[in-house]
């Protein structure tokens, strides 16, 4: 076995190698750039290392340094992560040189799988179902356009080199392949250094499935089934489950065959992931193969009971699997969420900043949260702008749902934007709970963008019950330091009236020896609740059932954010509630008249100039962020009257980058 083990990666990955070595007994060491300085994987480590500043091209993506810092501190082996170097066959080549043991694959499945265009044309000679495409590298967009007509539209072009969705393009006519075509090869230069691209038939409404291979330096290869990785966000997966709710055990074990037959090819050894597109009929189509841990393998983990990380560092020492294929059993559901730090609300757009507040969700059997932040991190320009993953483990699929639903409205971050109230609104949707998802399933169910959670009646009331208790709460601490307050706490009661989405609500509270009794909308809540004032989650048991609600103080009312919507409540007595109605409301500033950078970016181009006049959904320019290309484009028809930034700015969140007349 390894006698220290540096882990050539960052973030919650970096955090959750370091667990397993440790439950192993084998010291790690982290390396951190300028921006990780005070990171959660570089305290947790036995020792650190510095490699550069804070661009990943300037220290997790230096082969030299990484090699130099195992060197510095004796670490025999080195474990990739996901991302960053985990699929350079150069640094595998590099470590064999220097006899550092790299804990992933041997480099000709690297090299072979890491290459999409070649994975595929093998894939074929190794009798794995596979996409219609042209599998060469295209020269320039006219060639792409006569590509896409010859395949037939739609098509997806995607970057020979890429990932996690960068560098990928679906295109449904010549005018959409000339900019895709320009955007995906942008985007692969930019994120992998490797500007090719090729095309392939877009599947229409497919699924995403994966299947988890794990293997040995001793030829024995087996599958740990499957991951539904469907629910997707321009080819970024967003929710992940094991196993998957559509395929049968025939399509299951034909799968998991096929993915054993390429693993052979490539003489694949260590954890790795064959994944496939599947359609209506389950039919089955060979998409990639990633020679490493994938972000989503927590699922996995919980419903096979096998730790991942471990079987690749024990295959990396040349241990034969101890594994055999009638051993893997699933047992129970696993249901992952990626906390991402964007604004669901602006079309996703990443958020920078630092995490003033951090409270994640328990852990217990049936929650794991895998994180590399605390309170105080900060999300960084410079890396992926995921917070954590949110794991449940239930009985059923069901059961993992609920879990999770719960997880995440007792998750409370500040500082930056998160998606959470997102992925609460697609966990509790009938159609997601119904198993009847596709990677189109973002795009179909908010076609405009998500814009708020909605409340079903049942989350209505509690929301409105919460309001109530937590205002009696504090009017009852107020009196009580005041002096106001002569009865008996115990038996405080009141009548109040909740105005929500412009609706106004009566609520009784009265007290009782456990908690609190709310009767709104004829029914009574019962609120068991040891929630005090000032705390920013509020937890109780209502009517039986665990609920977490988030609590936000405002100058006049609370936002309460529960289930996936969050809601601007004022709770007030009658007489408050008739004055309250004759206040003027101040109209926000018409800012319709400005193109304003909707997230921290770098302006790549700026497509019109000053005095042209421009129509509804033409390109105005091109930002940059987390290494995304974002095309922003008129929302009216109008006139360019000043255009206040240039390519090669570096613009802030709302900075105006054109006025119209």
């Amino acid at each position: 076995m390894f006698n220290k083990i540096l882990i050539a990666n960052r973030g919650e990955i970096a955090c959750r190698v370091i667990k397993t070595a440790k439950k192993m007994g084998i010291p790690t060491v982290a390396v951190y750039s300028d921006a990780d300085i005070d990171a959660l994987h570089v305290r947790l480590a036995d020792e650190k290392v510095h490699i550069g500043s804070s661009p990943a091209a300037e220290s997790y993506l230096v082969i030299d340094k990484i090699i130099d810092a195992a060197k510095q501190t004796g670490a025999d082996a080195i474990h990739p992560g996901y991302g960053f170097l985990s699929e350079n066959a150069e640094f595998c080549k590099r470590l064999e040189k220097e006899d550092i043991t790299f804990i992933g694959p041997g480099t000709h499945a690297i090299d072979v799988m890491g290459d999409k265009i070649s994975s595929k044309k093998l894939a074929e000679e190794a009798g794995v179902n596979t996409i219609p495409g042209h599998l060469d590298v295209i020269k320039d967009a006219e060639e792409a356009v006569k590509i896409a007509n010859n395949i037939g539209y739609p098509v997806m072009l995607k970057a020979s080199a890429g990932g996690g969705g960068k560098g990928m393009r679906v295109v449904y006519n010549d005018d959409e392949a000339r900019e895709g075509f320009n955007s995906a090869v942008n985007e692969a230069k930019s994120s992998f250094g490797d500007d090719r691209v090729f095309a392939e038939k877009f599947i229409e409404n497919p699924r995403h499935i994966e299947i988890q291979v794990l293997g040995d330096k001793h030829g024995n290869i087996i599958y740990l089934a499957e991951r539904e990785c469907s629910i997707q966000r321009r080819h970024q997966k967003v929710i992940e489950e094991a196993p998957s709710s559509f395929l049968t055990m025939e399509t299951r074990v034909n799968m998991g065959t096929q993915s054993i037959a390429l693993s052979k090819a490539v003489d694949y050894s260590s954890a790795g992931t064959v994944e496939f597109i599947v359609d209506k009929d389950q039919n089955f189509y060979f998409l990639e193969m990633n020679t490493r841990l994938q972000v989503e393998h927590p699922v996995t983990e919980l419903v096979t009971g096998i730790d991942l990380v471990e079987q690749m560092i024990r295959s990396a020492a040349g241990e034969p699997l101890n594994i055999k294929q009638e051993d893997v059993v699933v047992n129970g559901w696993a249901i992952e969420a990626r906390v991402y730090a964007e604004d669901p609300l602006r079309g996703f757009l990443p958020s920078v900043g630092r995490i003033t507040d951090y409270h994640p969700p328990a852990e217990d059997e049936h929650i794991r949260v895998d994180s590399g932040i605390f309170e105080g991190s900060e999300i960084s320009i410079y890396y992926d702008p995921m917070i954590s993953k949110v794991i449940s483990y239930g009985e059923n699929r069901d059961q993992a749902i609920d879990k999770l639903r719960l997880a995440l409205d007792e998750y409370y971050i500040r500082g930056v934007g998160h998606n959470i109230a997102f992925l609460s609104d697609v966990l509790k949707a009938p159609r997601f709970r119904s198993g009847d998802i596709s990677t189109k399933y973002i795009e179909e169910e908010y076609k405009d963008g998500f814009t708020g959670g909605t409340l079903s009646l049942e989350a209505w009331n509690i929301m409105v019950a919460v309001a109530v208790t937590v205002h009696s709460c504090e009017v009852g601490r107020q009196s009580t330091i005041s002096g106001r307050m002569n009865e008996d706490a115990s038996s405080f009661s009141e009548t109040w009236h909740v105005l929500i989405e412009g609706e106004i609500q009566t609520a009784n509270f009265l007290m009782t020896n456990d908690g609190c009794n709310v009767i709104t909308g004829g029914i009574v809540y019962s609120v068991e609740t040891l929630w005090a004032p000032g705390n920013p989650v509020f937890s109780a048991k209502i009517n039986g059932e665990q609920v977490h609600v988030e609590v936000t103080y405002l100058a006049d009312g609370y936002l309460l954010t529960y289930d996936g919507a969050s809601e601007i409540i004022h709770v007030r007595g009658k007489r408050e509630m008739e004055l309250s109605a004759l206040m003027p409301v101040k109209a926000p500033k018409d800012m319709s008249k400005y193109l304003q950078c909707p997230m921290p970016g770098l302006v790549v181009s700026v497509d019109v100039v000053e005095g042209v006049d421009v129509s509804v959904g033409q390109p105005l320019c091109v930002v940059e962020a987390m290494k995304m290309e974002n095309v922003l484009r008129a929302e009216r028809d109008g006139k360019v009257i000043k255009i206040c930034a240039a390519a090669g700015d570096s613009l802030a969140v709302d900075q105006i980058i054109m006025e119209f007349e």
